[in-house]
């Protein structure tokens, strides 16, 4: 079973050399991870949404009716330049958002919003995603 985005983030996150953070990166190779990153590190991708802080429920962490792993599909709905961003009213972007938010894992949603503001997970850097997944960062 894959894992979710955050379990992959965090076990990355607690290995101590970059070969090792790479290794793990690339053996939990999801779209749904690669979309995360490339969302988060790539100046090129801008968020038709607000930052800072999400007025959200956070769902229950054993009981969670969305799944990261095929909720990604979703970000072109949030993406600047995506025709399907660019059509939908503010409020019902931002509504879907948090309707997507409320419904993944909470350590997953927390992803989201770090992933919006533009904010790295934790020990994770540029340097390191290029080397993990090469010509995924387009800036």
């Amino acid at each position: 079973m894959a894992k979710y985005v955050f379990e992959v983030l965090e076990l990355a996150a607690k290995q101590r050399l970059k070969e090792d953070k790479i290794k793990v990166l690339q053996q939990n190779e999801s779209w749904a991870l690669k979309d995360v990153l490339r969302g988060t590190f790539d100046s090129k991708v801008q968020w038709l949404l607000p930052k800072g802080e999400v007025p959200y429920e956070p769902s229950e962490e054993y009981n969670h009716p969305a799944n990261l792993l095929r909720e990604n599909t979703k970000f072109r709905y949030f993406a600047k330049g995506s025709p399907q961003a660019e059509q939908l009213p503010a409020f019902k972007r931002e509504r879907l958002f948090l309707g997507m938010l409320e419904g993944v894992h909470p350590k997953d949603a927390l992803v989201l919003v770090n992933m919006i503001n533009k904010e790295p997970p934790k020990y994770i850097t540029r340097p390191i995603v290029e080397e993990a997944f090469p010509g995924l960062l387009k800036d």
